[in-house]
């Protein structure tokens, strides 16, 4: 299983439904101003696919480009490529993982896994964790929980360090994160982070919706 979303296979229906379905950062709001208009648009350019739309919109010049031949405003392109790109998160060195041994992870490393999606692609399955296990002579304990960490990065706005308050606070898996209640994950993680343990502050309800809502994307 890849670490990413498969840009290939979503539409830009999807994608327009996605937006609208999403509770947008003020700052991307507008976002939804003409949207449907707006996908027909790139549509109409042959952009079937997100993976199309965001070779589109990969640099600056293709942006210009694209603005000029759909009629839509650069400044709307910029903020959907954005939007797009907060869905493909980039991977964490293995490194950024704090409370896992530097003994462990430099096993991993040498083994050529250096990143949290090579690792979760090496470790998405109880027999493919076995077989790094036994190859790299990581902990089987360790890997597991390192397995559970690099799965719950995939979902965007999530660090190292929220992925372990969330396995801290019973949740071990995107595919679990995507179904659990918002206001009871939201309780778990303020008992987690009591005392400041990870951060000051306390993660806010509408922020743990929004991780649960991404987490169903995957």
């Amino acid at each position: 299983m890849a670490y990413h979303l498969d840009a290939e296979k979503i539409s830009l229906d999807d994608l327009r439904k996605r937006i609208e379905a999403t509770d947008l950062v003020p700052s991307r709001a507008s976002l939804l101003n003409g949207l449907g208009t707006k996908m027909k648009a790139l549509e109409q350019q042959g952009i079937v696919t997100l993976a199309d739309l965001r070779n589109e919109l990969k640099t600056a010049k293709r942006l210009e480009a694209l603005a000029k031949s759909t009629g839509i405003e650069m400044g709307y392109l910029t903020l959907l490529r954005r939007e797009v790109e907060g869905w493909f998160p980039k991977p964490f060195p293995l490194k950024d993982f704090d409370g896992l041994p530097k003994s462990e992870i430099a096993k991993l490393e040498r083994a050529g896994i250096r990143d949290s999606a090579a690792l979760y692609e090496a470790t998405d399955s109880q027999s493919r964790r076995a077989a790094l296990a036994r190859s790299t002579g990581v902990d089987g304990d360790i890997l597991e929980t390192f397995a559970h960490l690099v799965d719950l990065t995939r979902v965007q706005w999530t660090s190292p360090t929220a992925a372990r308050m969330l396995l801290e606070a019973g949740c071990d898996s995107a595919h679990k994160l995507a179904g659990m209640d918002a206001d009871k994950l939201c309780e778990a993680l303020a008992r987690v982070n009591a005392g400041n343990k990870f951060f000051k502050g306390r993660i806010g309800l509408r922020d743990v919706k929004r991780l649960i809502q991404a987490a169903g994307y995957l």
